[in-house]
């Protein structure tokens, strides 16, 4: 067993490196495009999450797998720099995932993802000291199993889980009822309860797997959000948008920092708005990390699209 120092927020799940290839518009099939160049940086759903609650002054663990290749050491670069306490567990001769992105002049992105079947993070690799030795857990669900042990001992010693969900994974369930805040993409609730309307499958989410708060990040129309009493709605902010790559992982890292600084809900949601935001206007999914107070003053200053929850 592990011995660890407690931290404010560990993360269990993804990390990418992401190769970013910007392009005009995103080519036809059979097209032949030009690009001006391709920027390779960290990435990953959780680590980006980690290193951006970090960035804010908490306490950080990350707990993910890696290779043995070049993209594992700039990830490790990366983690030591911002001061994440990293426990990697590592492939000898495994590829590290990787994920190339194209960027079109809109700043919206296109994912392709590779990853070695090595890569899946199991159980058995985890250790409970690094988990109950927080105050929140961070899980994005796609190494199913392991985040669902991690949840499970969150939710036994006491610690809030937040999950970032964008896939119906196999098991997917069994993580959910183990989950207090579920901040999904989308189209997930919609999918995962059959239900076309978003404001229903929210709710019924929150009904059936007794979550405290299920949500759904919509892009450019902000964020919807069930309590288990009253939707909230909180408009996105108008912003340049260079990319759109890791807007969702800012999120879920500015919401899970008004989390642990005990804000009400309303600014939760709308700081977790404005540092995605901030986030859209630099390239990579880290580029736009930007300070609290930064991120604060835009919240005063920067007006926001106008979507009705009707339109939703």
């Amino acid at each position: 067993m592990a011995e660890c120092d407690k931290v404010d927020l560990v993360g269990v799940g993804l990390n990418a490196t992401d190769t970013l290839i910007r392009v005009a518009s995103f080519p036809e099939r059979g097209a032949k495009v030009e690009y001006a160049g391709a920027s390779i940086m960290p990435g990953g759903q959780v680590a980006t999450t980690v290193i951006a609650c970090q960035t804010w002054g908490l306490r950080t663990r990350y707990v993910g797998k890696l290779g043995d290749d070049d993209a594992s050491r700039l990830h490790q670069a990366a983690f030591h720099k911002a001061g994440v306490e990293a426990r990697l567990i590592r492939v000898p001769g495994g590829v590290s995932p990787q994920s190339l992105i194209i960027v079109d002049a809109g700043g919206e992105r296109t994912v392709l993802c590779r990853r070695d079947d090595r890569m899946a993070l199991k159980p058995e690799e985890l250790d409970r000291e690094w988990i109950v030795n927080s105050r929140a857990l961070h899980v994005d669900g796609h190494d199913t199993v392991a985040a669902t042990q991690a949840a499970r001992w969150a939710r036994q010693a006491g610690v809030p889980v937040i999950a970032d969900l964008d896939e119906t994974y196999p098991g997917v369930e069994d993580l959910i009822e183990n989950v207090d805040y579920l901040i999904a993409s989308r189209d997930f609730p919609c999918r995962l309860m059959d239900e076309p309307n978003l404001e229903h499958a929210l709710k019924r989410m929150q009904a059936r797997y007794a979550s405290k708060l299920t949500a759904a990040t919509l892009g450019q129309d902000g964020v919807l959000a069930w309590d288990g009493k009253r939707h909230l709605h909180c408009a996105a902010y108008c912003v340049p948008v260079v990319d759109t790559t890791g807007a969702g992982d800012i999120f879920h890292a500015g919401f899970i920092y008004g989390l642990l600084n005990d804000w009400p809900l309303d600014r939760q949601l709308d700081f977790a708005c404005a540092a995605a935001a901030m986030n859209c206007m630099a390239a990579g999914a880290r580029g736009g990390i930007k300070p609290v107070a930064a991120i604060e003053e835009m919240m005063k200053t920067v007006s926001r699209y106008r979507t009705a929850l009707k339109e939703l």
